[in-house]
């Protein structure tokens, strides 16, 4: 994924979220209004339950070469940790107060309450002992400070349709090649794992929005995909419009605080 660099002063007094416009506007995937659609509904999603609090000090597990949560905090200190070493190199991680740790989720180099939030986006489902990551989580986290997820639910398919399995790889390849562990979670997958419910939840990518996703990922050329994507277009932007605070998806975001 290509981002664009932050482009706003940082100042730590000041470190709250980006506003949603401004976030949005920095999609990191390519043809963020078409093939790359998807990706807004999930930063969408995250914005809306990520905390307005100041927080100066995030770690983001999982983070590699996205640049999400620096995007979403613009004025914050991000910690990006990544078993990845390669990742080191993308340009976010690179960026004016981002700096890249090459360590391993599950017994993370950082002392105890080091940091004001915690971000783990699509991370949990790739990961064996997911359990370990969560108290890691819980341990490097300050008291009050926040830990956002976002995962594909256990009810995730693809593709969505049963028509579209022509185009379409095998939901074991697309498996394989994203290195998912497990299918997904269900709310009350998430609150076991966790030990208490979150406390504030969301959805994206939903039964209208799925077709535009799937067609992103059919085993296409570029050109077909994106033909098909904007003859799907009004049903997504549809879907689009009328998810806006969505608690049903087939993927959930989560954010959980620490007391």
């Amino acid at each position: 994924m290509n981002a664009s660099p932050r482009q706003v002063p940082r100042d730590p007094r000041c470190a709250h979220k980006a506003e949603l416009g401004a976030f949005l506007a920095r999609n990191p995937f390519p043809d963020p209004r078409t093939l790359g659609f998807f990706y807004r509904e999930k930063m969408r999603a995250i914005h809306r339950i990520a905390p307005r609090t100041r927080l100066e000090r995030i770690l983001d597990v999982g983070g590699g070469q996205s640049g999400l949560t620096a995007l979403l905090y613009p004025d914050a200190q991000v910690t990006t940790l990544d078993l990845n070493p390669a990742y080191g190199k993308a340009a976010p991680n690179r960026w004016d107060g981002v700096r890249f740790v090459c360590g391993d989720a599950t017994a993370m180099p950082f002392a105890d309450e080091s940091f004001d939030a915690v971000m783990m986006l699509d991370l949990l489902e790739h990961v064996p002992a997911h359990d370990r990551v969560v108290a890691e989580a819980n341990r490097v986290l300050r008291s009050g400070g926040f830990i956002l997820v976002s995962t594909p639910r256990d009810t995730w398919r693809f593709p969505y349709y049963g028509f579209m399995k022509p185009i379409c790889r095998t939901e074991e390849e697309l498996f394989a090649e994203w290195g998912h562990v497990r299918r997904g979670y269900s709310l009350d997958d998430l609150t076991a794992l966790f030990g208490r419910p979150p406390e504030a939840t969301g959805g994206f990518i939903n039964a209208a929005t799925a077709l535009g996703h799937d067609i992103s990922f059919a085993r296409l050329g570029r050109r077909k995909r994106l033909a098909l994507w904007l003859a799907a277009s009004p049903l997504t932007w549809l879907g689009y419009a009328l998810g806006r605070g969505a608690k049903a998806g087939t993927e959930v975001v989560g954010l959980w605080r620490k007391w």
